[in-house]
């Protein structure tokens, strides 16, 4: 049984995960941790504030375009990040 603490961090997700993968950049969108059945955790990132790091460097046409192609479609095994969009 995991029993996970309200402070998330990439710190604190490898004690959870030490193969969780972390995007570079995008700590301040990070929202928590994902569980699915027999599987360890893995990061969540809030959809719009993946978008909202990207428009720092470029119009939100070209975020969501890269974001999409990048590093939504960047499947890299069971520990890839998931996208939450609310």
């Amino acid at each position: 049984m995991i029993t996970i603490n309200s402070k998330i961090t990439p710190e604190s997700i490898k004690e959870y995960n030490e193969d969780a993968l972390l995007i570079d950049g995008f700590n301040d969108a990070m929202i928590g941790m994902c569980l699915q059945f027999g599987q360890l955790p893995v990061v969540a990132y809030d959809y719009e504030k993946c978008i909202k790091v990207l428009m720092k460097d470029m119009s939100r046409d070209e975020a969501l375009e890269y974001f999409e192609f990048n590093v939504i479609n960047a499947y890299m095994g069971i520990n890839t990040p998931v996208f939450i969009v609310s």
